[in-house]
């Protein structure tokens, strides 16, 4: 049965849950780029005679002390803040068979809950715990869920990490699981996804493609807009095989911003080795033959130009408005004979245009390809193009709504791979 047939049949089913379902946010936006705990939703709070549990819509702002109440002795320390979220979304993909998935309506969740911590009242240490399931046909990059996840009902310490000030100026991060975009200087776009992760961060490709592993960042930003970040990652830090090693797969990037309250401009560049990082805006001929370790493992030099602005008045028609541009360059590293590959990213977003607090979002991009190959090899790479178009909006403070519709043509290997797929997101935050 299509897509269009089940969602007929599903049609009274989606009724029913429509004010449960929607999208959380997971994209980082200029105020949570340096810390991903600072959290829209609210924060739980305890003490030896109430049970508060008030909205807060104004993001707590971690460096400020007073805003790190927590639960009392004998529990939690007094500095210590819980929030979070969960998520149900229901939807199908028309065409997933194309890449060996289903095309059933499903209904995946993810719950998912925010600890932060502070000892001086300037340092931050976050701990995320989550888990889900169902989300099987939703994590086929590049068309993968902005909520999925590959946990099956196992709730597991999702990240960790620890933020310290070096000065005024200066931030340092380290942590046994984070990803390199949590510690970088400034945000590389405002655009929000809707439903696919491929377009975080100005699309998720050469220079902020996402894997969990031990990593550790510096940061500086300047008194006049500019800032920059170092950050390193390594995937067998915790393995036997070890940190600084040849079997370890690791990258570092470089980032250099200018960022004022409308506009930003940054370029970043990466160093990666054995890691293809960049899978979530990309090709099936760029991402594999990148991932191998040892002596033969491919080595890859990028660049990801960013750049945004909005306006100055929401619920104007006037977007905002996200770019952004990749090149990647393999060297002869790359076991499928890719030397060089690129990609581009569009995103618009309006805010408040019906209601406070909702957006319309609409976005188009090629993920990343081959554009050459090294001596003695020919390209056979697909033209992939993906796209996304939502709308989100707040029943009340603690619950978004995020219909969406999303689709691509020759998504990943494959001419024949023309994908559409519909799927209501909701999330509840506490």
């Amino acid at each position: 049965m299509k897509l269009f047939q089940q969602m007929l049949v599903a049609g009274a089913s989606m009724s029913l849950l429509a004010p449960m379902t929607v999208q959380a946010s997971e994209y980082v936006n200029l105020e949570e780029i340096n810390s991903y705990s600072r959290s829209d939703s609210k924060t739980a709070r305890f003490d030896n005679k109430t049970f508060i549990n008030s909205i807060n819509e104004d993001k707590a702002d971690i460096n400020s002390f007073e805003a790190l109440q927590g639960l009392e002795a004998g529990s939690f320390s007094d500095t210590t803040t819980l929030d979070g979220k969960a998520v149900f979304a229901i939807g199908a993909i028309d065409g997933n068979d194309t890449l060996g998935l289903g095309e059933a309506i499903t209904t995946p969740y993810v719950y998912q809950m925010n600890l932060n911590t502070s000892f001086t009242g300037d340092d931050n240490l976050y701990v995320r715990l989550k888990t889900g399931a169902g989300w099987a046909d939703w994590i086929q990059k590049p068309l993968y869920h902005i909520e999925g996840t590959s946990y099956t009902d196992t709730l597991s310490v999702d990240k960790m990490w620890y933020t310290f000030p070096l000065g005024e100026k200066f931030t340092a991060t380290v942590g046994p699981k984070i990803e390199n975009y949590y510690m970088l200087a400034a945000a590389p776009s405002v655009y929000k996804p809707g439903a696919l992760k491929a377009f975080k961060l100005g699309s998720h490709s050469s220079a902020f493609g996402a894997s969990t592993s031990t990593g550790a960042g510096l940061t500086y930003k300047a008194d006049n807009g500019f800032a920059s970040s170092l950050t390193f990652n390594s995937k067998q830090a915790k393995t036997a095989t070890g940190l600084f090693t040849k079997g370890d797969q690791t990258k570092i990037n470089l980032q250099t911003a200018y960022t004022t309250d409308n506009y930003h401009v940054s370029a970043t560049f990466s160093k990666q080795r054995g890691w293809n990082s960049w899978s979530y805006y990309s090709t099936k001929d760029l991402a594999n033959g990148a991932s191998t370790t040892g002596a033969s493992a491919a080595k890859s030099d990028s660049v990801a130009l960013r750049a945004w602005w909005r306006p100055e008045e929401a619920g104007t028609a006037t977007p905002s408005i996200s770019v952004g541009y990749d090149i990647i360059d393999f060297g002869l590293t790359h076991s499928n004979g890719v030397a060089e590959g690129s990609g581009y990213f569009v995103g618009l977003n309006w805010a408040d245009m019906f209601q406070p607090e909702d957006k319309v979002g609409l976005a188009v991009g090629q993920p990343m390809k081959a554009t050459s190959a090294t001596a003695g090899n020919t390209l056979t790479e697909v033209d992939p193009f993906i796209w996304e178009f939502y709308y989100s909006f707040r029943p009340n403070d603690s619950i978004e709504v995020t219909p969406a519709i999303f689709g691509g043509t020759d998504v990943y290997e494959n001419t024949d791979e023309d994908l559409f797929g519909a799927v209501v997101t909701t999330t509840f935050k506490f």
